[in-house]
């Protein structure tokens, strides 16, 4: 059973080890582009940390997954394309989501985040297949495409 709670900074050598194997894992499977072999960046982690954002996915006193979690708006998601929101009621975002390779992480992901806002929006890259899927399956629409700040698109979904 999987417990959340928020990333602390001692947890960050652990949180980097999993988003390191997540970009293996992405690169693996056809996705190589969206993190890079960089993304996120250390101090992108750090500052989510500070500002009480970054969660960890935990089993026995275990970190097997770490997901940023935002409330208000996002401002990437202020513009869409090929599409428009079911909702404009407040939402939370799910961003960055990594996992060790154990199962049901994301399960525990979504979980936490429904408990605190039913409302709540994603977007990956158009290479994510396996978040697309794990997404889809867990009953978010794809809702069109949205920019991230530094212009690169990501197909971008809600549940409500």
């Amino acid at each position: 059973m999987y417990q959340v709670r928020n990333a602390a900074a001692e947890d960050l050598p652990r949180i980097l080890e999993i988003y390191a194997y997540a970009r293996t894992f992405m690169a693996k499977t056809g996705n190589p582009n969206q993190w890079g072999t960089t993304h996120p960046p250390k101090a992108q982690l750090q500052e989510d940390i500070r500002l009480g954002q970054l969660y960890v996915v935990e089993s026995e006193g275990n970190i097997h997954g770490v997901f940023a979690y935002l409330t208000g708006e996002d401002p990437t998601y202020g513009y869409i394309e090929d599409g428009s929101w079911l909702s404009d009621s407040p939402y939370g975002t799910i961003h960055r989501v990594a996992a060790d390779g154990s199962g049901g992480v994301f399960a525990a992901v979504m979980t936490y985040a429904l408990s605190r806002n039913p409302h709540v929006r994603i977007d990956t890259h158009h290479d994510n297949h396996v978040m697309q899927h794990v997404v889809t399956k867990y009953g978010f629409v794809r809702r069109g495409i949205i920019y991230l700040e530094n212009g690169d698109p990501r197909i971008a979904y809600e549940k409500i």
